[in-house]
């Protein structure tokens, strides 16, 4: 679903591990290249990206950017990815090729965070074809608990076919308003149904949060004191 706050989830969560010592590579696989940008960089300007690892004329490893926040690295994306949706049909293994291409360089990370699409195409089935896990952003209002079902339900047929051991990791409650009684419906709904997966920590609505992007910096640097 889009506008729940993957890409800043993928962003602030890898800026929050790598400040606390951990290697982070952030995996930019939407064509919009939000978190690309949301780190400083400018994705008109690149002239390789994700798209090039993906129809395989670069590897991860000469892609790879380093960012202004120390322990996080970046695989940048760019406008151009929009046309590995289409190309991909077309390619022998084309559910796992992130997959193949990211294997040399994990070991030197503790975490690999994708970035995927507000869409259920190719792009975002190779990231789930890849991922050891999932993590859900979920909005507090009524249209994302429809996308939620839909997701699901592509995470059981990508375990069925492609990638068995992957698990959901958590669901994440994002953009809460306490003031709104709606906000706080979704919460009980989300806790009661997944009582077990759902974080505990809720994510609030923030300015801070939306303006941090267009300064190129995650929360760390932009707002730490944000609540």
């Amino acid at each position: 679903k889009g506008g729940v706050g993957k890409t800043t989830t993928a962003v602030n969560l890898g800026a929050y591990l790598a400040s606390a010592g951990k290697r982070i590579l952030l995996v930019d696989t939407d064509p919009q290249a939000n978190a690309t940008s949301s780190l400083g960089v400018d994705k008109n300007a690149l002239g390789r990206s994700i798209y090039d690892m993906l129809i395989g004329v670069e590897t991860a490893a000469s892609l790879i950017m380093v960012t202004s926040c120390p322990s996080l690295d970046l695989l940048p994306s760019s406008p151009a990815l929009a046309g590995a949706e289409v190309e991909l049909v077309e390619m022998a293994g084309r559910e796992v090729r992130l997959r193949h291409a990211l294997e040399p360089i994990r070991p030197r990370y503790d975490y690999v965070l994708i970035d995927t699409p507000p869409s259920l195409g190719m792009l975002t089935v190779n990231a789930l074809t890849a991922a050891d896990g999932v993590l859900i952003p979920i909005q507090c209002e009524y249209l994302p608990l429809e996308g939620l079902t839909q997701l699901l339900r592509t995470i059981d047929l990508v375990r069925q076919s492609l990638n068995p051991s992957l698990i959901i990791r958590g669901l994440i409650l994002t953009m809460f308003d306490a003031r709104t009684n709606l906000s706080r419906q979704v919460v009980e709904e989300i806790r009661q149904h997944f009582p077990s997966t759902a974080f505990r920590v809720v994510i609030p609505r923030s300015v801070k949060i939306s303006e941090a992007p267009s300064y190129g910096e995650p929360l760390t640097r932009f707002a730490p004191d944000s609540s």
